[in-house]
């Protein structure tokens, strides 16, 4: 294809799993689509993110679940076997090779052309190729940007100079430091921390804030503890003032926070937030500006752009950086352009098949450390806030009989926010061992605005800990004194 000026129905930029997805669905909806990437297929999720970093977690995780268990706590006991994890890792991370991937692109019949795409101009897109030459693709209907986002490092002076880690670095470490240093308070953040303490290093952990602070207040709370008892060492309210690497750049990283404290370790981790990856698109050329945010509509549009032909999928558009809801945006994005190609109307009323409500009504997340934490729609303050009236519901998991018999000691803690009004779940929050399977049933009580009495129809088996579905209804049954 390498000097040619192809058209195509789509052109989507990045091939990450949003992109790919968008990809997959605008093929099936009858559209000609190529996708473009200048690195691995597959993005930042299979590569840097979500694959590696759930290797990395996942013996720690299982680990400490074994130590709660009587008849496993001397089978487990000492540290974790490094190399077997990292080979565990790579082996998920696919040995950073993308082969798999254009075999499947090419089964669903996407065409792809490996290289820095950029827009230029409406509905054109040109590529420079790693052999050097330049292809010129033309959009039909839609060109997709699914670029996704890069780390956002704070503004430190020779901040490069002491080469700091971000996800990369620490999801494909080749060792493991011996003091590490991890920045920030949200889901990498910590993710990171559980892992690398359980591998052996000291962790220091510089907080500005609080602990995964966009969550319910008891998630953070919860994770702080465990983090502690696990020997990290978490420092609240600590931004950092400056960081340099000692022995002219080849030796330890000398870290100086604002209130003059001074903490050393052999590696620093960066998890401060992320910017989108747009600074490099040809957004000027659109009349967009780069390095910007591509805020959509309700059809991922880029309203900006009045011929309608700009859509924004995933993280770059800033509705919900998780990869399972870039996703489902790919999806819908997908049946959109297919329908508007075909001059089909919209079914866009709330949880229609062309209306992204997940978005804002049920955004699923789970944050992989010890205890877990499973999250699906607002918080109650967010709610509070949104302007719903609310009940909130709290029940200690700990009491649960398939708790006592997941692990000795457990402890959890259950949230779930109910519309006073309509009387259906809106929001659910577990944290505690093995929460994580908790997070399909609430998420689709969320979608489906399942009544409260209904629920009580819905039977959990005895002794697992979805029980506690049925003691939360006892507890919101008895605090109201309705029928529920």
């Amino acid at each position: 294809m390498n000097g040619t000026s192809p058209a195509y129905d789509v052109v989507v930029l990045g091939a990450g799993p949003t992109g790919e997805n968008l990809a997959d669905r605008t093929r099936a909806a009858g559209l000609t689509t190529v996708i473009v990437e200048n690195e691995l297929l597959g993005g930042e999720c299979s590569f840097w993110a979500c694959e590696p970093s759930k290797a990395l977690l996942r013996p720690a995780l299982a680990r400490a679940d074994a130590r709660r268990v009587p008849g496993l706590r001397r089978a487990v006991e000492g540290p974790l076997d490094v190399p077997a994890v990292f080979e565990h890792r790579d082996a998920m991370a696919a040995h950073w090779q993308d082969a798999d991937q254009e075999e499947w692109l090419d089964s669903v019949s996407v065409d792809l052309v490996r290289g820095h795409g950029r827009l230029n101009g409406p509905r054109q897109v040109v590529v420079d190729t790693p052999d050097g030459e330049r292809v010129e693709l033309t959009a039909r209907h839609a060109v997709g940007v699914c670029t996704g986002t890069v780390t956002a490092f704070p503004d430190l002076p020779e901040l490069a100079a002491t080469r700091p880690w971000t996800n990369r670095q620490a999801t494909a470490a080749r060792h493991v430091p011996d003091r590490l240093v991890v920045v920030g308070g949200g889901v990498v953040a910590v993710e990171m921390a559980t892992a690398f303490r359980a591998l052996g290093s000291r962790v220091t952990m510089l907080v500005r804030g609080g602990l995964l602070g966009r969550m319910e207040p008891f998630a953070g709370e919860m994770v702080t503890d465990a983090l502690r008892e696990a020997g990290v060492d978490v420092r609240f309210g600590r931004s950092v003032a400056g960081v340099e690497r000692e022995d002219g750049g080849e030796g330890p990283v000398r870290v100086t926070t604002d209130d003059g404290d001074t903490v050393v370790a052999d590696e620093i981790l960066f998890a401060t937030g992320r910017a989108p990856h747009t600074g490099d698109i040809g957004l000027e050329t659109v009349g967009l500006t780069p390095g910007d945010w591509l805020p959509v509509d309700d059809s991922y549009r880029v309203p900006e752009i009045t011929e309608g032909w700009l859509y924004a999928v995933g993280d770059v558009n800033h509705r919900a950086l998780m990869t399972h809801q870039g996703k489902y945006q790919a999806r819908i994005a997908g049946a959109v352009i297919g329908a508007r190609a075909k001059g089909e109307p919209l079914d866009d009323g709330r949880w229609g098949r062309h209306a992204p409500t997940a978005d804002s009504a049920a955004v699923p997340q789970v944050v992989f450390t010890e205890p877990e934490v499973a999250t699906v729609g607002p918080t109650a303050r967010e709610a509070e806030r949104a302007g719903l009236k609310v009940d909130v519901v709290d029940y200690d998991i700990g009491k649960i009989a398939g708790a006592v018999q997941y692990a000795e000691g457990y402890r959890g803690r259950a949230r779930v926010i109910v519309d006073s009004e309509r009387r259906n779940v809106v929001g659910a929050t577990f944290v505690g061992p093995g929460v994580q399977e908790l997070l399909y049933s609430a998420t689709v009580a969320v979608t489906s605005e399942v009544p409260v009495d209904r629920l009580w129809h819905a039977v959990p088996a005895f002794p697992t800990i979805s029980e506690v579905w049925l003691r939360i209804l006892e507890t919101y049954r008895d605090s109201d004194g309705s029928a529920a």
